[in-house]
């Protein structure tokens, strides 16, 4: 199959205010968490197609999850709802106060998932944590999960905790994508290998237009990072950086972007900056001019080979002769951040 036109069908559920449409906006349609407040009931099936990662069309089925709606998804629609389905996506609230009732309606939407599509990746989310008082979130999570764990019967799956008001959703939503991503060991590969050629602590590639974590690399020192959700911290200062660069720039937050960002410090250098048409790389490298010349420049030189491992066009194999070893503390730097060519 021709992986340009992979195309995942994507079911999201769940009770009726739980917060599908919120989460489903804030990641896909760069609204933040203040703004989903106007957003209405969904009613019955809201269609939609998400592009990830340029070759990757996500086929979103944001279902209603009032009683009338899921009565019929489970009775004269069951087969058009449930089959060819590559992720369910079930949020559940946590402030219900019908839990049980919840939880008969997750097993009944597992019972039709398993006989339309058994190969599906189940995904449970655990939602509006922030209304729960810190010390007894991590507690009432795992109970909850125990309990949806016992319902799933088929499936092995996958649970978060998440809420639209902080770094939580990004970490669940990256965890759900990445097992949609086409050939994502190709570009687990290359990551790791160029991570390694530039002698880096830290890579992280994130997905363009979401700022979800793509995959990410972490050398010995690296993994000493204290800050376990880094990544997901990352992602929500970046969609949050954009609509501030749409409003000083009068265009949207979609549109809005940036090229590259840069820290140095005595003990680091940093760099976020464009990779491909459809991704960001943020790179940790040591202190020191030559080496941050070094990597940004070899950063440069990988883009071409990283584009077609990631479009399905070869490995992107062997990575670009490095300069890793050269003396680069002069190269020219354009506007952008990147060394500009010779020929430039």
């Amino acid at each position: 199959m021709d992986l340009r036109k992979k195309k995942k069908k994507v079911l999201l559920m769940g009770k009726s205010g739980s917060g599908k449409s919120s989460m489903r906006s804030i990641i896909f349609s760069n609204y933040v968490a203040k703004d989903v407040r106007r957003l209405g009931a969904t009613i019955d099936v809201e269609h939609s197609h998400v592009k990830f990662m340029g070759n990757l069309t996500l086929n979103l089925w944001d279902c209603g999850g009032q009683d009338a709606f899921m009565e019929t998804y489970l009775g004269g629609q069951r087969s058009n709802i449930f089959s060819d389905v590559a992720v369910l996506i079930y949020v559940f609230d946590i402030e219900s106060r019908d839990v049980e009732r919840d939880l008969d309606t997750y097993n009944s939407v597992i019972e039709a998932l398993h006989q339309h599509s058994p190969g599906a990746h189940v995904f449970c989310l655990i939602h509006k944590l922030d209304l729960i008082q810190a010390e007894h979130r991590q507690r009432i999570y795992e109970e909850r999960s125990v309990l949806i764990r016992h319902r799933s019967k088929y499936f092995d799956i996958d649970t978060f905790g998440s809420s639209i008001w902080d770094q939580s959703l990004y970490k669940a939503w990256a965890g759900i994508v990445h097992k949609l991503i086409p050939n994502l060991y190709v570009i687990e590969r290359f990551l790791n290998a160029f991570a390694k050629k530039i002698d880096a602590e830290e890579v992280i590639l994130f997905e363009r237009s979401t700022f979800l974590t793509i995959t990410s690399f972490a050398s010995e020192i690296g993994s000493l990072n204290p800050i376990y959700d880094r990544h997901e911290r990352l992602s929500n200062i970046m969609k949050a950086f954009k609509h501030c660069a749409a409003r000083n720039t009068h265009t949207t937050p979609a549109s809005a972007g940036f090229h590259v960002m840069h820290t140095k410090t005595p003990q680091f250098n940093v760099f976020l900056g464009q990779f491909t048409d459809n991704t960001y790389i943020f790179v940790v490298v040591p202190p020191g001019e030559a080496s941050y010349n070094c990597a940004v420049l070899n950063t440069m030189l990988a883009r071409q080979g990283f584009a077609k491992a990631s479009s399905g066009h070869g490995d992107g194999f062997p990575i670009p002769a490095s300069s890793v070893g050269q003396s680069v503390n002069s190269p020219v730097l354009n506007a952008t951040g990147f060394p500009t060519r010779s020929d430039d």
